[in-house]
């Protein structure tokens, strides 16, 4: 079955060619059947609330959200989207510019969003490292959330995990000083190897006085991923670590 797009969506056209190839993208391709629901959601509020992430043009935060002045954290991979929309209900004064490939989890997130009345939501279809390295402003984000990541949990497989100095580098441009980027993950070496990558970057520095892993914060809900991880016994692990 070919992969299902929101309206006027598809994938991503790549304007250099193959300049673009990488090792490390935002995503691993999934597919899954969309619901009635999510479909109608995806039809109706798509045009308003969505964005292809098409690396063609820059991306005008203010515009997007229709306030100039709104801070904005990005989410990469929001999965179903219900603890994103719980945190955009919980602080309604930050804008969420949540993106994902996940065509079902792009229509869940509109849905939840429209039924909530929540206004600060934007979702994006395609990888966040095009949105990131071609489509954002310097100094545009007040945050950056990556919330259980693909693991790529095979020894050789680890180089395509997202959490490296080269995506750290990117992400460091559209963050302006002070911003928070928060990871969580329930695989050990992966968060030992966040970590270590953040810790070791000269535009990350830990909140924690200790240099570790830090408590989870209130304002991040228990996700459908951590409740799978924990009951498979493992532990939950969140950094937060703010741009210098």
């Amino acid at each position: 079955m070919a992969r299902m797009f929101p309206p006027g969506a598809g994938p991503s056209p790549d304007p250099a060619g193959s300049h673009h190839e990488r090792r490390i993208r935002s995503f691993q391709p999934r597919r899954s059947r969309v619901t009635k629901g999510q479909r109608t959601a995806l039809e109706r509020l798509w045009p308003q609330w969505g964005f292809d992430v098409d690396g063609l043009h820059k991306l005008d935060l203010g515009e997007l959200f229709g306030d100039p002045e709104l801070p904005v954290v990005l989410e990469i991979g929001f999965g179903m989207g219900e603890a994103t929309a719980r945190m955009a209900a919980a602080d309604p004064a930050t804008g969420v510019l949540a993106v994902d490939v996940h065509t079902p989890g792009q229509g869940n997130l509109l849905r939840l969003a429209d039924e909530q009345g929540l206004s600060n939501v934007r979702v994006g279809n395609g990888d966040a490292i095009i949105l990131l390295r071609e489509m954002l402003a310097p100094d545009s984000l007040s945050g950056l959330r990556i919330y259980f990541p693909d693991p790529w949990p095979k020894a050789r497989h680890h180089k395509r995990r997202l959490i490296q100095p080269e995506f750290l580098d990117l992400a460091a441009g559209p963050l302006r000083s002070g911003a928070l980027v928060h990871c969580a993950t329930d695989w050990e070496n992966y968060a030992e190897q966040m970590l270590e990558v953040l810790s070791a970057h000269p535009e990350y520095e830990n909140t924690q006085a200790d240099g570790g892993f830090a408590p989870r914060p209130e304002n991040r809900p228990l996700t459908r991923f951590e409740g799978q991880g924990l009951d498979k016994g493992h532990k939950v692990r969140d950094l937060l670590f703010r741009r210098r």
